[in-house]
């Protein structure tokens, strides 16, 4: 395994955790946990060997998943392209796979938040991915380009201007390959979203399912490892805490029961793993590379 890709099967789909680069979050307890109280954060983050006064950065990796179904060359979110100087890397590990952005048939936006956008477009303006179909769910779209309200979240006035202005730029313009699509649609073959609402209104997980074997990308269900043990505590940026919070558990609930092999789009390179049920709490499992 490099920090650039990790390759990985589901029945005959060929997948790939693929790196756009990362990105360090200043303040990490309240980006993270902004609700959590502050000795038993303090216990949850000792319990993992992170002192609370002296965790003053989170380097989360960004990577989209790459999976080459039967018939689809399909790519999930397109990371933060030019956001940051430590993103825009997608292209080039995806190039070290053999895949060019004309091979690209769907990119999936999972949702507009700009780690997960922000490789849409060319630096011409154009869509990156020329030949590709992209898709959103209705209500996501809806929320960004329509009747956009950031008033819930825990960032001041001028990140909220900034995620708004991202998410439009990026979204309008795909426009012209661009499906809106129901929140449960299947969207080719073996890929199936789940609706995902909360932490932003229409947030979609995805089901990979190929030859009797399942794989769940809970995208940004969750967070960090934190919020499975601690699914009550929600980031700054989660829109509707409730609704996070009840997807949360749900989502987390199936996937222990089924002990399938899930991901998660902030969590430590790769991000693969398992959840599951110790001691009457969820526990991320990660998952060796060799393993998944």
């Amino acid at each position: 395994m490099t920090n650039e890709f990790l390759e990985f099967s589901v029945g005959s789909f060929q997948c790939a955790v693929v790196s756009d680069g990362t990105f360090a979050y200043d303040h990490p307890a309240q980006v993270l946990a902004a609700n959590a109280p502050h000795d038993q954060l303090a216990a949850a983050l000792q319990a993992e060997g992170i002192d609370l006064d002296s965790w003053t950065e989170y380097v989360s990796t960004y990577a989209p998943l790459l999976i080459r179904t039967d018939q689809d060359l399909v790519l999930v979110d397109t990371g933060g392209g030019a956001l940051a100087p430590t993103t825009g890397h997608l292209h080039r590990n995806l190039r070290s796979l053999g895949v060019e952005p004309v091979d690209i048939d769907v990119v999936v936006l999972t949702h507009a938040h700009a780690d997960h956008i922000g490789g849409n477009l060319a630096a011409d303006g154009t869509p990156a991915f020329p030949r590709a179909r992209y898709v959103i769910s209705r209500p996501e779209w809806h929320f960004w380009m329509e009747a956009c309200d950031l008033s819930s979240l825990g960032v001041d006035d001028q990140m909220k201007a900034f995620f708004q202005m991202f998410a439009q730029r990026n979204l309008a313009g795909v426009m012209g390959q661009l499906d809106q699509i129901d929140p449960d649609a299947a969207i080719v073959p073996g890929i199936t979203a789940i609706p995902a609402p909360g932490h932003t209104p229409g947030h979609i997980a995805l089901a990979v399912e190929s030859d009797g074997e399942g794989f769940v990308d809970l995208v940004d269900t969750v967070l960090v490892p934190l919020h499975i043990a601690q699914p009550d505590w929600i980031s700054t940026v989660d829109w509707d805490a409730a609704q996070t919070v009840t997807t949360r558990r749900r989502l987390i609930g199936q996937c222990a029961a089924a002990g399938q092999l899930v991901r998660v789009y902030h969590c430590p390179f790769p991000g693969l793993g398992r959840i599951a049920l110790q001691d009457g709490r969820w526990q991320w499992v990660a998952q060796a590379p060799q393993e998944a």
